[in-house]
């Protein structure tokens, strides 16, 4: 299979949009969540997405063919919770691990199907690393500001074990996202880091995806754009980018402005608009792909896809959009002047 990174310097690549968008339009029942083997568990589970990889596998693999058939080089695997931390809310955390085995398979048997198909467009499976239920610089308790509901060794922990499963399912990728507190994502970085270390290999590329929450340009837990940046370099990731939170308008000034400092790749997958007042997208496939062909056009990104309320039509879409403008190019470093 081709490199990744010589891809990156060909064209833009394009990353899958929502799984739980896709997930929800089937409307699954407690039923379908729980499948056989988890019938008589004796909380309700009905929510908890991921688990859907280990009962009803066809679903999640569907899910992923179709964002393979629109277009997308780059699929993620369904693993936004699947840590120890986040499947206690179901007291799953016994099958942390399994749930992102399972997942990565699901992803990479739909990924090797497309790249068998056609050999010259080799498809990519990311394994997605989730910002947790429970964050490391903010305190949930008002009256307690120095109060943290979880340790960095805790999170470190859960997040190693959620990556040797998506190492063990076969992913290509490793891809922290949806970054709303940058020392959860440091957390990652490290648990990565030290797990490559214990095994004895090289590490598997790494991408980064912060979200900025509102007008204010910030992450959740106070960093400007910028000092995000820096604060995660150190991880040496193939690309770094923007997610969530923000439709495609919105996004725009925060992608010009990493397209200016990154020295690796840019990625965005903005959401389908911003949320109406039932907490739907109405944004149209083809609106999100105008506004993003306009990023491309002047060339803030290498990696484009969708986020919330984003369906297979969006990233097909986008993908047509994008085959024939040329990728950002990295910016010289001083040592290469």
């Amino acid at each position: 299979m081709q490199d990744i990174r010589t891809l990156l310097n060909q064209r833009i690549l394009i990353i899958d949009g929502a799984m739980g968008t896709m997930i929800q339009k089937q409307k699954p029942e407690e039923s379908d969540y729980r499948g056989t083997r988890f019938a008589d568990w004796h909380k309700d589970v009905k929510g908890n997405n991921d688990l859907l990889s280990i009962t009803q596998p066809e679903m999640i693999i569907g899910i992923h063919k179709a964002y393979l058939e629109a277009g997308a080089d780059i699929i993620e695997t369904n693993t936004f919770s699947s840590t120890t931390i986040a499947q206690a809310d179901y007291d799953m955390q016994s099958i942390a691990y399994e749930l992102n085995v399972a997942s990565a398979k699901c992803a990479r048997a739909a990924a090797d199907e497309y790249t068998a198909k056609d050999p010259t467009k080799p498809r990519f499976v990311a394994g997605a690393i989730g910002p947790l239920n429970k964050t490391l610089s903010l305190s949930p308790d008002v009256n307690n500001p120095g109060y943290r509901a979880v340790t960095f060794d805790e999170v470190v922990e859960a997040y190693e074990e959620q990556i040797s499963g998506l190492v063990d399912g076969g992913v290509d990728l490793l891809l922290i996202e949806t970054i709303f507190d940058t020392l959860n994502a440091k957390a990652a970085i490290y648990a990565i880091k030290h797990y490559f270390e214990k095994k004895g290999t090289s590490p598997l590329p790494i991408m980064i995806s912060g979200t900025i929450t509102d007008a204010s340009g910030r992450t959740l837990s106070g960093q400007t754009l910028e000092a995000f940046y820096v604060s995660v370099m150190h991880a040496d990731p193939i690309s770094i980018g923007l997610n969530c939170a923000l439709g495609a308008n919105e996004m725009r000034p925060h992608i010009e402005e990493l397209s200016n400092i990154a020295s690796c790749y840019t990625s965005a997958y903005p959401n389908a608009g911003l949320p109406n007042a039932f907490g739907e997208y109405d944004e149209l496939p083809s609106e999100t792909a105008a506004i993003i062909s306009e990023w491309a056009q002047n060339g803030f990104v290498n990696i484009v896809g969708g986020c919330c309320g984003t369906t297979p039509d969006h990233i097909r879409h986008i993908a047509r959009l994008m085959e024939n403008v040329k990728p950002r190019k990295l910016p010289l470093m001083e040592n290469e002047i």
